[in-house]
């Protein structure tokens, strides 16, 4: 639960905890927050394993998006873009486009072009209704 909750961020809590309780009543409430933050592990612990029980094998089909979002979670936006949405071709972002795909089959070659009409001797038609 504290994992980011580095020491020198637990002794700024303790003074400032001093400072606000006193010495006098810092122990008790430290107690008091141990004691109430066992008990939400507990109950949450105990809804899991309630959940459990009353779903069944379900539950597991349930934890695998959860899983998902962990993933992601830890995750740049970059690289949960190119994941989801270009199943992990980043060569948008990175311009590295000779990379060769083993699923994609090799370009086709285009029809050759129509040939370009031939030359009008004198001057382009003139349109006096198109003015």
């Amino acid at each position: 639960m504290f994992a980011n909750v580095g020491w020198g961020e637990m002794l700024v809590l303790v003074v400032v905890g001093l400072v606000v309780l006193g010495p006098e009543r810092l122990p008790g409430a430290i107690r008091w927050s141990a004691n109430a933050l066992r008990q939400a592990r507990d109950y949450l612990s105990g809804m899991t394993e309630q959940l459990r029980e009353d779903i069944g094998p379900e539950f597991d089909d349930l934890r695998e998006p959860l899983s998902e979002l962990r993933k992601l979670r830890g995750m740049t936006p970059r690289a949960a873009l190119t994941k989801h949405l270009f199943d992990g071709d980043d060569s948008l972002f990175t311009g590295k486009f000779d990379r060769v795909e083993e699923n994609v089959p090799p370009p086709t070659a285009y029809p050759p072009s129509p040939e370009p009409p031939p030359p009008v001797d004198g001057p382009a038609p003139f349109d006096t209704d198109a003015t």
